[in-house]
């Protein structure tokens, strides 16, 4: 893969399609794609998915927590030590969820404080995933601890 800097037209291009990034760089910034983790201003603010997607750290929600750049799936403080060990979700960990389509990129949070414990793909859209009754209903994509983590 290697290493891309971004040119002020591949950063325009970016975020046309993701409109979460606005708060995190802008067309003077220094962005540089190395190895499928997007660094702006030398700081990992977004993840590459296999499918090519992006979504953002779990650092940089922690840095901005007044934003909603994904919906959330609330779980429960049991499932909250396999998820930061990435552990995919299973569904009877779940205690709520906002509203999103099957294959969204979504974050996992703890249901006492609401702090981001990982980012993942969504096997179901919200509604299929509360009716469901067992079973792994989120991939977990990157987690508390990961290698992405210390980056």
């Amino acid at each position: 893969m290697g290493r891309k800097q971004f040119s002020k037209s591949d950063i325009k291009h970016f975020l046309e399609k993701y409109s979460w990034a606005e708060l995190l760089m802008s067309k003077k910034s220094n962005v540089v794609d190395e190895n499928g983790m997007l660094f702006v201003d030398n700081t990992l603010v977004a993840l590459e998915s296999k499918d090519h997607r992006w979504f953002p750290s779990l650092k940089t929600l922690l840095r901005h927590p007044e934003t909603n750049f994904l919906p959330k799936v609330i779980v429960d403080m049991g499932a909250v030590k396999f998820v930061v060990n990435g552990a995919d979700v299973m569904r009877p960990g779940v205690v709520a969820v906002g509203s999103f389509e099957k294959s969204a990129v979504v974050v996992v949070v703890d249901e006492t404080h609401e702090k981001p414990l990982a980012i993942a793909e969504a096997l179901f859209s919200s509604d299929d995933l509360m009716s469901a009754t067992g079973g792994k209903v989120l991939k977990t994509l990157h987690y508390v601890g990961d290698e992405f983590w210390e980056k």
